[in-house]
């Protein structure tokens, strides 16, 4: 497959200002310095707990926030997107899509859905105004609502219903990649479900690629190709899906599968859980070395005192660990 998206050495720090001449005396380091790429027609599960630095990389990538440093590369064409100014930048905002958490605050509550599927359209002008409507019925139609929902709006659906409706606006410019940010987390289980499988149709459908940001692991295992681990603004760990649930190499990888629940209640009960002990440390103070390593178990003195590189280990499989060839740890 063509590699549709690269990603290398993404940093965003945001800088902490205090006293009357608002001085610069420190950042926070959101995202610290990430590396990947994304293959077309693949889906990528970014994953991590509350506060790692998902959002912040994926808003970098859309260049809603400007990057401190890196280059992301896009499409055949492979153009720095890094580089462009807002003005340079616009064509390619068409070729990629965001689908944003909350699926009420995304929506403009003072607008019909048709108004709000069809923007795009009309601001972009690729469609006429005798198609639009048409076209609006398509989208709406592809993602399970139908041409009577136009006129409603946004207050009138479940939460759903409304994230159903972000899908179709970010489908409307026909999208290469499209960024989910936790595009189920705001649902009720079984709705979940549902949205994740519409996902799922609609890549085979349009020919999608993914970059699926959530902090369930269990959500990401049955929408992603490969996941990649991070926490505290790095990658810790990249894998493809089946492989990084079998047989996780980093110790954090570990502990969040240990937490997703087995659908077997006694399997369940059974099972060793592993505790994350203390709290995530402050980004604008990170622990030298290994991030993750004043919560590890298996911590050693190198740990403290080395960072590790994200390092391929074995095809396909990246991780950032000193002890990864010591290991072994225990997945699903």
């Amino acid at each position: 497959m063509a590699t549709l998206l690269e990603v290398k050495d993404l940093r965003k720090y945001f800088p902490i200002r205090r006293g009357i001449l608002r001085r610069i005396i420190g950042h926070v380091k959101a995202v610290d310095g990430i590396s990947f790429d994304l293959q077309r027609g693949e889906t990528l599960g970014l994953v991590g707990e509350s506060g790692c630095g998902k959002t912040t990389a994926s808003r970098c990538l859309l260049k809603l926030i400007t990057p401190t440093s890196g280059s992301f590369t896009f499409g055949e064409e492979q153009v720095d997107l890094s580089e462009l100014s807002n003005k340079e930048i616009r064509p390619y905002r068409s070729r990629i899509q965001m689908i944003f958490q909350d699926p009420q605050s995304s929506l403009n509550p003072r607008k019909t859905v048709g108004d709000i599927v069809g923007e795009p359209l009309r601001v972009n002008r690729t469609t006429s105004k005798c198609e639009l409507k048409d076209r609006i019925v398509e989208l709406l139609e592809s993602v399970g609502l139908t041409s009577q929902d136009m006129p409603r709006y946004p207050h009138a659906f479940s939460g759903g219903q409304r994230q159903r409706i972000g899908i179709a606006r970010a489908l409307a410019l026909n999208p290469e990649l499209i960024v989910a940010d936790e595009p189920v987390s705001a649902l009720d289980v079984s709705v979940q479900a549902q949205i994740l499988n519409l996902l799922v149709e609609l890549r085979e459908k349009f020919q999608l690629s993914y970059i699926f940001i959530a902090h369930d692991l269990s959500v990401v295992e049955h929408i992603s190709d490969r996941v990649a681990v991070m926490y505290l603004g790095r990658i810790v760990e990249i894998s493809d899906s089946e492989t990084l649930y079998k047989s996780p190499k980093h110790p954090y990888t570990e502990a969040l599968i240990s937490a997703v629940p087995l659908p077997d209640p006694k399997s369940q009960r059974t099972r060793d859980l592993i505790r994350i002990e203390g709290d995530v440390p402050d980004p604008s103070n990170p622990p030298a070395g290994c991030h993750f390593h004043p919560r590890c178990q298996y911590a050693t003195d190198i740990c403290k005192q080395e960072t590790p590189e994200l390092r391929e280990i074995t095809t396909g499989v990246k991780v950032a660990c000193h002890l990864s060839d010591e290991l072994e740890l225990h997945g699903v």
